[in-house]
Order: structure tokens, then sequence, then C-alpha cells
């Protein structure tokens, strides 16, 4: 659980609600139509711009951005590590039974190969082939949260416009001008809240994850090709540390 976008978004939602309560109270930020408008013409929006399919995985993509993948980068490079130990030792064919209990199917998918003989242009074509899809559907995924944002405050844009016309032609009865005031502020406010606090805050933490997930495989590769080449464990660590940032660099040599 990422406690970072959680506790955000949760603070920004009570700090909200508590500025209503200490106003005029939540009920009267509660209006239907504007809901109707902002939330249901945003998502109907949505529905055209994506596929069904690409539509289907919303909830299971706002989950990647509360709870991220549980690969470490340091995990990654001490089981690469170990695999070249064991592969200049006992040759590669050693790290078969390894393979089978592997997890991580990007590092199983290459290793197999490597195991397998397949030339290192080969494998390494297919993982970035393998990595470039990956992270191009990740960021479909993730343009839907910030294509929300846009049309939210759009759909807000067009309650305002709504509710300003519905006042304009009811400026004879005073009791109509203030139901079709609140739709035309509304309509705004809910846009504003849907876009900076679900739309563009989630699209932007979905791109970390997205380079984070990119990064390990990145590093995958690079190792797969240290350990087919016959590079010494040392050697390997050493390049797979480039990847982190300096404080974060700890050699299992040291």
């Amino acid at each position: 659980m990422d406690l970072g976008t959680v506790i955000g978004m949760v603070l920004v939602m009570v700090l909200l609600l508590g500025a209503m309560t200490m106003g005029v109270g939540i009920g009267a930020y509660i209006d239907i139509p504007s809901v109707l408008i902002v939330v249901g013409g945003s998502i109907g929006a949505l529905m055209i711009s994506f596929k069904p399919g690409q539509m289907k995985v919303v909830t299971k993509v706002f989950m990647k951005a509360i709870k991220p993948g549980e690969e470490d980068p340091t995990d990654i490079i001490k089981k690469l590590v170990e695999f070249a130990t064991k592969a200049r030792k006992d040759g590669i064919l050693a790290l078969e039974q390894d393979i089978n209990s592997e997890e991580n199917n990007f590092l199983k998918k290459g290793l197999s190969m490597a195991i397998d003989g397949s030339e290192p242009d080969t494998i390494r074509e297919l993982l970035e082939i393998e990595l470039d899809q990956t992270s191009t559907r990740h960021k479909i995924h993730g343009s839907i949260f910030n294509q929300w944002a846009g049309l939210a405050g759009a759909m807000g844009m067009v309650g305002t416009l709504i509710g300003l016309v519905a006042m304009l032609l009811n400026m004879a009865d005073p009791s109509a001008i203030g139901p079709s005031m609140a739709v035309a502020l509304l309509t705004t406010m809910y846009g504003a809240i849907i876009g900076n606090v679900f739309g563009t805050p989630i699209y932007n933490i979905l791109n970390i994850r997205n380079d984070e997930e990119s990064m390990i495989c990145e590093m995958i590769i690079s190792g797969i090709m240290s350990i087919q080449s016959g590079d010494s464990p040392r050697v390997l660590e050493a390049k797979l540390l480039a990847y982190l940032a300096p404080a974060d660099r700890v050699s299992q040599f040291d």
C-alpha cells in the first residue's frame, strides 16, 4: 500500500469536507443535476474516447496507483547476482531449476531463452519489444485518468452554461434563480475536484509506477545479458547498481 497516495487523497477530501461543514454545511454542496452533468457526462465521454476493453480495467489501474507492484530493485539485483554466481560456477544450465520457481515472468522469460541457447541479440530484442508494449499499455491506461480530468473540467463548464441559461430564462421568478445558480457553480466545483484530486494526480503517479517498472525490466535485461556473456557477479552488480540513485547503491561485496 502506497501510504503517500492514500493519505494525500484522504487529506484533500477531509479538508474539503471540513471547510464545507464549517461554512453552510455539506448538504448545500450536493446537487443531483450537477452530479449528472459532470460525473455522468465525463464518464460517458470517456466511454467514447476509449475502447470497452480499456475501460474495463479502470478499477484495476486505480488500485495500481494505491498499491504498487511489490518488486524491489535491490531484491532484483541480489537475485541476479546469485544467478550470475551460480551460472559462473556451474554453467548457465544450472539455473533451470531456479527459473522454474521464478515468480517474475519477465525475468523467467528472459533467462529461459538464455538457458535454451538463444542469441543475445534475439533475447534483447524480444524483451525490449515486450517492455515497450507493456509500457505503451500502461500509458494508455494512465491517460484515461488524464482524459477524465480534462473532460470533468469541460463538463463543469457545460454545466455552468446550462445553469446560467436556466437562470437568465427565469429572471422573472426569483425562486428559480437560486437552483439555477447552484447548478452553474457546483458543476464547476465538481469538475475541479475530479480533475485535481482523482484525475491528474492519479495520472501522474501511474506514470511514476510505469517508469519504475520499466527501470526494473531494463535492469533485468542488462543482468541477463551479463549472465549470458559470463560477466563476474561483481561486474554484473556494478552495472545494475548504476540504475539506482547513489544513496541506494549498496554492494553485496563490500
